[in-house]
């Protein structure tokens, strides 16, 4: 990755708890390590991998169960040590117009999958790049990954990094995003 800027660490209190942060710019997105405070301290922290997501970060949609999971890993990482990195790629990648016309296409019997199929994108448009980065400058060895996803577990693996533990991501489901998560289970093969 080239011509990534960083910033100074800083401190973040939250309603989760109190975090220091470090933002990080590459050619198209700033992206966000969000650290307890005795991260440097950790031989073996808990860390997720959150993918932007707008409308359920910011709004609290019920389509998905990415604010959840992003509140999950925060809690955690207050009460346990460990670094939330928030990847600014919204929509597995494809944009907030796109993930919004995404949205339209699910209105009317798409899935997820489908939805970015019909509109020209791969299922998956994300590139890690930018967290490979970041996890090589936070100089991580090992770890306990919060996710569900197990592209994120090969590519942390991919990275050299041990993965001592994988803790699921699972949070409550409803009836706004019971087809997206039954999708991300069948046809994502995530594991819940």
């Amino acid at each position: 990755m080239k011509n990534i800027i960083t910033s100074e660490i800083a401190n973040l209190p939250t309603r989760f708890g109190k975090f220091k942060v470090k933002a990080y710019k590459d050619e198209c997105q700033e992206h966000l390590a969000i650290m307890s405070e005795d991260f440097f301290d950790l031989e073996n922290p808990y860390v997720r991998i959150h993918s932007e997501c707008l409308t359920g970060d910011t709004m609290g949609s019920l389509k998905c169960d990415c604010s959840n999971q992003l509140d999950l890993a925060l809690k955690l990482i207050s009460k346990n040590g460990g670094l939330v990195v928030y990847h600014r790629q919204e929509g597995r990648n494809i944009g907030l117009v796109n993930k919004i016309n995404a949205y339209k296409l699910q209105d009317e019997g798409y899935d997820t999958i489908e939805a970015n199929l019909k509109l020209g994108f791969k299922e998956d448009e994300r590139d890690y790049s930018a967290v490979a980065f970041i996890l090589k400058d936070l100089k991580l060895s090992k770890i306990q990954l919060i996710t569900n996803n197990p592209s994120k577990i090969d590519f942390v693996e991919e990275l050299g990094i041990e993965i001592t533990q994988r803790i699921p991501a699972v949070t409550s489901i409803n009836k706004y995003n019971k087809d997206y998560i039954e999708t991300k289970k069948e046809e994502m093969g995530h594991l819940f």
